[in-house]
């Protein structure tokens, strides 16, 4: 009874487990199927699904291409050793107990392995489709390396994939001798007999064809290495590419190392006809011997002995070929270098024949002003704007007017009683940009704005303010719904707290391209409440209808990224207004590692600066070419996206233009109107400017000695300029240089020697800006737009560096004393704090102009910068002024002969045209009433904290009024 009960138990058992499983693989089934769903529809409605099926396709074929090509031949290579096995061989007990272990699991484990090992194969060949997809549609570059003499692009589309490819065989070689090596030491092909090692017939051939194999393989390896030392550190490890030691022995011993393989690879096809070991086990021994004599021995000796001592002369040409290369690649041959004799002398009038360069000197930073925006122009705390601003430009009455931009993105993590059903359906999005003068402030010194407010307003017509895509947008949002139903989104509310007037809106992108997947049907509902574990978007009636749309992938970096899988896309994406919408620009990178002499750069050391992101991560951090040839598009209310060919002859974007055919627009199709504010990429200016450190030098020797190597100063005015890895950002100006004759929206920087003696405490030797000016016809660039220019600094003359400067500006005493004024308190209930704006250097009246604006911050929670003072410097004069226009005629005797838009924009007492002084010594005499003031502050602070400290409410009141006397008389005694 027992056992008759027991087995139906077992099958009910089996039969439960079974539907469990079945389930399981279902569950996943769906969830993949879901991804892959979603995919497709995000991409349909971008208009990009040809980009999504030639990824996919490519990516199932070459995995299904990696599995057949390893699973296969281990499979083969099993099986012909465990059927060619000797049938009577006599095995040791230990191999006879192996094979009842695994005898009943034969089958399994002959076909199951293989399968697994194909599986990791077939992942690491779909990982590998872009290399791949290039080798297919591969260009030619027109330029030749100058060893082999081949194309350019052999180096950059086919090298790689062809190293790839050998790779992959190597590591299916491998696998297969091992596993026929154990296979048959299992079923005695191979057994060992006391000292003797004896081989079956067949055990023998197929170990020694397979090994023999694999050498060919090696040989090929070999032969494609020698091309690879065109894109290696250099033996001695001045350049990058083959020098004297590699041309000479590096080389010639890859080849003769590849020979040596071939003919070791022939003795394994001997002994599988012969039966001997021999020869093949004395050939491989000599090819280990060679390889470190021929690989290695002989390279060093050569570069040790001969061209060590004469290093020199030996190497000049092949310094040249890596200057040339390395120009080349970066796209900085050609660069203007201007010797440029800076005077140090400020003198009357100097800058009447800069008037319009100076009328455009920014003092309004968009790495401060963030908390003031905030709290000008944010209005409700579910806005935001981003910590660093962008810097624009934009005709305004006719002229070209810088201006520092930002949009007021969304911000739920600010809405006090958050739901799910109003984060899903009622807040989807930010609203309107808004915009600032970059040379003008307010008489508080808060930035002038002549874009803002809610509903937007100013000079600039926006007509759709909605920001549905931003760099701060919700992870996702389902929008609109038929015409005639009740607007459910919260689109902005005008007016004050207490009585705004809140107004809803419908979101209605349904062109092509534009908008998000349709969530109307209840399928669709499903698959994207699954991938955003979201019962909203689910069950919501009130908020999902037959018109609805899911927005996500809303960053514009995301969604460029998404469509463009092949591009490196700058950091910085920046808003702008364009037909009266407001469009997010991104540029695009096409990079490579493998130009054959050009010197390597790390991105995240070239990038890293005050004004990025230190933690930002890249698909491929080293490069050795860059091409800015894409220019992208993104629309932040219908997030559409638009790619241009900016770069039609980089042959990489080419070879990607035939591999996803019709997603790149040409040029000609870009407005007037978007070419107004397509401005040279910053990241793109960082790697620049990073290589002309070094290669700005065409002359080999002074390479070699390396006499003449640049780096970027640190940022002075950043508060972590006291970390040598802050480099100073560039910074966009409109300035003139010398050799232009008016003045040009630009992008530039600062050098210094590359002295780890003097460290980032050293003048001036160079000076690099790059027209950053598209212009403003449909579909075609300005001339001089990417013209690079190098001003020149002479050794003779010594002019102040960023950090040198800084320094005299906080070591003058009278200066000094007034940002303690300033600095009065810190963070303490009261008290104020001074931030140093950009530290702009500018060329001008045949010298550098420096100007640095200075902020305060009161201690009070609510507080935001305001523009209180603008530092300037000159030669070895300094000036401390409350405007531009002041600190300028100081600076130069009283009339500097430029008129600034600020210059009627004074708040507050400032200082007199005395406060000059050269060499940072201070020509004025002490103001003894000022000193005594400052001290009875101080007196009054540390009696205040030393009040509370003792919870002396009394005394810290008499405190405070002492502190304000003091102040009343600093201000009164400084005039």
């Amino acid at each position: 009874m027992t056992t008759q009960t027991a087995a139906p138990a077992r099958r009910r058992r089996a039969a439960l487990a079974i539907t469990l499983g079945v389930v399981v693989v279902l569950l996943i089934g769906f969830f993949l199927f879901a991804g892959l769903y979603t995919d497709a529809l995000w991409f349909g409605k971008l208009g990009y699904s040809g980009v999504l099926y030639t990824e996919w396709l490519t990516i199932a074929a070459l995995f299904v291409i990696g599995f057949l090509a390893m699973a296969v031949p281990v499979i083969v290579t099993i099986q012909l050793a465990y059927r060619l096995r000797p049938v009577y061989a006599k095995l040791t007990a230990q191999l006879d107990r192996y094979q009842q272990v695994i005898e009943p699991l034969r089958r399994v484990v002959m076909i199951g392995v293989p399968v697994v090992v194909g599986l990791f194969a077939g992942v690491s060949a779909a990982a590998r489709w872009q290399p791949i997809l290039l080798l297919l549609h591969s260009t030619s570059v027109g330029k030749k390396d100058p060893v082999f003499g081949l194309d350019v692009g052999f180096y950059l589309f086919q090298l790689p994939a062809l190293h790839g490819i050998v790779g992959f065989a190597s590591a299916v070689l491998v696998v297969s001798v091992i596993a026929s090596l154990a296979t048959a030491y299992l079923y005695g092909g191979i057994r060992i007999v006391g000292r003797d090692v004896r081989v079956s017939r067949a055990a023998r051939v197929q170990v020694s064809v397979t090994v023999a194999v694999f050498l060919i393989v090696q040989a090929i390896s070999l032969y494609l290495d020698q091309f690879t030392t065109l894109s290696d550190t250099a033996t001695g490890g001045l350049i990058t590419g083959a020098a004297y030691a590699d041309v000479n022995a590096v080389i010639p011993g890859r080849l003769i190392l590849a020979v040596c393989a071939l003919l070791v690879a022939a003795l394994f096809v001997v002994t599988a006809v012969i039966g001997r070991w021999r020869l093949p086990l004395v050939g491989t021994a000599l090819l280990v011997v060679a390889s470190i004599v021929v690989g290695s021995v002989f390279p060093w000796a050569m570069w040790n002995l001969q061209v060590k001592p004469n290093e020199s002369s030996l190497e000049k040409d092949y310094i040249t070929n890596a200057i040339k290369a390395t120009q080349d690649a970066y796209d900085v041959a050609g660069v203007q270098q201007i010797a440029y004799d800076a005077k140090t002398t400020a003198t009357q009038g100097a800058l009447s024949a800069d008037a319009q360069t100076t009328a455009n000197i920014r003092i309004i930073d968009p790495k401060v002003v963030s908390p003031t925006f905030a709290q000008l122009q944010q209005f409700k705390q579910y806005y935001k704007f981003p910590t660093f601003l962008d810097v624009d430009r934009y005709s305004i009455d006719g002229t070209s007017q810088d201006a520092v931009v930002a949009v007021r993105e969304l911000n739920q993590g600010g809405l006090p009683n958050s739901s799910a059903f109003n984060d899903t359906f009622v807040y989807t999005h930010g609203y309107g940009l808004v915009a600032a003068y970059g040379n003008r402030r307010t008489s508080d010194g808060a930035p002038s704005f002549f874009e803002s407010n809610i509903p937007s307003s100013g000079s600039l017509d926006v007509t759709e303010p909605g920001i549905y895509f931003g760099e701060e947008s919700p992870t996702f949002s389902v929008v609109g719904a038929p015409a005639n139903a009740k607007p459910l989104e919260l689109d902005y509310v005008s007016g004050n707290a207490a009585n705004g007037t809140q107004t809803n809106t419908t979101y209605n992108a349904t062109g092509e391209g534009e908008g998000g997947p349709s969530v109307g049907n209840l399928f669709n509902r499903l698959v994207y409440a699954l991938k955003f574990s979201s019962d909203q978007i689910l069950l919501s009636t009130d908020g999902v209808n037959a018109k609805s749309q899911i927005l996500y992938d809303r960053n514009p970096l995301t969604r460029v990224q998404k469509v463009a899988p092949y591009l490196t896309l700058d950091s910085d994406p920046y808003p702008t207004v364009v037909g009266g919408r407001v469009v997010w620009i991104v540029d695009g990178y096409t990079t490579s590692t493998s130009y054959p002499y050009s010197s390597t750069e790390s991105l995240s050391s070239a990038l890293s600066d005050t004004s990025t992101n230190s933690a930002a991560t890249y698909a491929t951090d080293n490069l050795n070419y860059i091409r800015n040839s894409v220019k992208a598009t993104v629309d932040a209310y219908t997030g559409k996206v638009t790619l241009y060919a900016w770069d039609a002859g980089d042959p990489v974007l080419k070879a990607w233009s035939s591999i996803f055919p019709s997603t790149v627009r040409p040029m000609s199709q870009m407005s007037g109107s978007l070419m107004s504010h397509v401005r040279y990429p910053e990241d793109l200016f960082r790697v620049q400017r990073a290589i002309l450190g070094t290669y700005h030098v065409s002359d080999p020797t002074s390479f070699y000695r390396k006499d003449d190597q640049w780096k970027t100063p640190t940022d002075p005015s950043s508060s972590a300029a006291d970390d040598s890895n802050t480099q100073q950002p560039p910074y966009y100006l409109t300035m003139k240089l010398p050799g232009q004759s008016t003045p040009t929206f630009s992008l530039y920087s600062t050098y210094i020697p590359n002295s780890t003696t003097t460290g980032s405490n050293a003048p001036l030797t160079g000076y690099v800006a790059v027209d950053a000016d598209a212009g403003s016809t449909s579909g075609e660039k300005r001339s001089n737009y990417g013209k690079l220019r190098i001003l020149v600094l002479p050794r003779n003359t010594v002019v102040s560096g960023p950090t040198q400067v800084q320094a005299q500006f906080q070591s003058n005493a009278t200066i000094k004393s007034q940002l303690n004024l300033l600095n009065i308190g810190g963070t303490t209930a009261g008290g104020s704090s001074v931030i140093y704006g950009n530290l702009l250097t500018i060329p001008v009246a045949g010298g550098l102009l420096y100007v640095e604006p200075v902020y305060v911050k009161s201690a009070s929670a609510s507080s935001y910068p305001l523009l209180r003072k603008v530092l300037t410097s000159f030669g070895n004069n300094v000036a401390f002024e409350d405007t531009l226009d002041q600190s300028l005629n100081s600076l130069f005797g009283g009339d500097s002969g430029a008129d600034t838009p600020d210059s009627s924009n004074g708040s507050g007492s400032g200082t007199t045209p005395g406060t000059t002084t050269g060499g940072g010594s201070g020509t004025t005499k002490d103001n003894a009433a000022l000193q005594k003031a400052l001290a009875d502050a101080k007196t009054a602070l540390a009696a205040r904290a030393a009040a509370y400290a003792k919870n002396d409410l009394v005394a810290a009141a008499q405190a405070d009024q002492d502190l304000q006397t003091a102040i009343d008389a600093a201000i009164a005694a400084e005039g």
